[in-house]
């Protein structure tokens, strides 16, 4: 039986596979032979027959001119590095060949393989497979992975913590900011130097409504209002609904008492328009009282909503669909009534009733 002898392959194929960014020079110092991966480096350009020094700038060793130069440095390891751009630095070491004056020189991007593998566009392919570079390129492809799937998943959380966010400071029923939110709004525009107004609104009838005709009623009446209030104010106002049938409403640079009364009037006029429920309507009316920040030399959050709350009954007591600014005489004993002789609420400007 004959044995088939093994296939042997040549010496350039040998150093393409093992040593895919090596080249071989000539005894002119001519480049012979270029790896695969060496010459991708160049697509454009073929190395082959080109000048060592010409395609190569050496900074270690210098002064090498010749190819018998080159040769000096055999086994001696060479810093170098592209002449043309991209100036792709190497680390090299330099081995007579077989045949006299020839040389081959086998390269490597050292620590700058990150650089090259990005520029160049470089795979595991590109290196032989037992190079060191296969396992790094290994470990940065997981890493990358594993920063995508860490990227993903932040990005994740924080959309659910955004989302949480927002539910906890949003009123589920309207859609409105809750208490917990005009706090927080209220506490930086006090400390802020801009000044501001707040309005604090009451339903009247709100509860009849609720009565007669039930929850689902109230809560469609809720509703309602919430999108009136939306359309009436500035996107940078807050409008909150901060109890049962009770909303506050900041506007943040607002001050002006004609500019607040037309609004008040507004949000009023629309609201005792009857609202349509299920084959019958529910009439409200409401109640607004407002304070300005810029009538308080350094008030407290407790104070303005306090204040804002006398405005408000007042406006209640005036009638109902009342609009009251806030002012000192506001503040009445209890134990008398609001219609005994010689007693007055403060009317226009302070205030606007239907």
């Amino acid at each position: 039986m004959t044995v088939q002898p093994p296939n042997h392959c040549d010496v350039s194929t040998i150093l393409d596979t093992m040593c895919p960014m090596h080249l071989v020079l000539d005894a002119t110092g001519h480049i012979r032979h270029v790896g695969p991966t060496l010459q991708k480096l160049r697509p454009d350009r073929s190395m082959t027959g080109a000048r060592f020094l010409e395609v190569f700038e050496l900074n270690r060793p210098r002064a090498m001119s010749t190819m018998a130069d080159l040769l000096t440095a055999s086994g001696v390891k060479l810093h170098l590095q592209f002449r043309a751009e991209p100036r792709t630095a190497f680390k090299g070491e330099l081995m007579p060949g077989p045949d006299p004056g020839e040389a081959t020189i086998n390269l490597s991007f050292g620590i700058s393989i990150m650089d090259a593998v990005r520029d160049y566009s470089l795979t595991s392919a590109d290196f032989a497979a037992t190079d060191l570079a296969v396992e790094m390129l290994y470990l940065v492809e997981a890493k990358s992975a594993a920063m995508d799937a860490s990227r993903t998943l932040n990005l994740r959380l924080q959309g659910a913590m955004i989302a949480a966010e927002e539910q906890a400071f949003t009123d589920t029923l309207t859609g409105l900011k809750n208490r917990r939110a005009m706090d927080h709004v209220l506490g930086r525009l006090m400390e802020g130097c801009d000044p501001f107004a707040l309005m604090q609104l009451d339903l009247d009838f709100f509860k009849a409504v609720n009565d007669s005709q039930g929850h689902a009623a109230g809560d469609h009446v809720l509703q309602i209002v919430a999108r009136i209030m939306v359309d009436e104010t500035r996107e940078k106002d807050t409008v909150a609904r901060v109890g049962g049938d009770e909303f506050v409403l900041l506007f943040p640079g607002l001050t002006d008492h004609k500019t607040l009364g037309e609004l008040a009037r507004r949000v009023i006029d629309r609201l005792e328009s009857p609202i349509p429920f299920e084959g019958t309507v529910c009439s409200i009316s409401a109640s607004i009282g407002t304070v300005l920040s810029s009538d308080y030399k350094s008030p407290a959050a407790e104070t303005l909503l306090a204040d804002a709350d006398v405005a408000l009954y007042a406006s209640k007591h005036a009638g109902r669909a009342c609009h009251r600014f806030f002012v000192p005489e506001l503040r009445l004993p209890a134990e008398i009534p609001t219609t005994s002789p010689g007693i007055a609420l403060p009317d226009a400007p302070n205030g606007v009733c239907g």
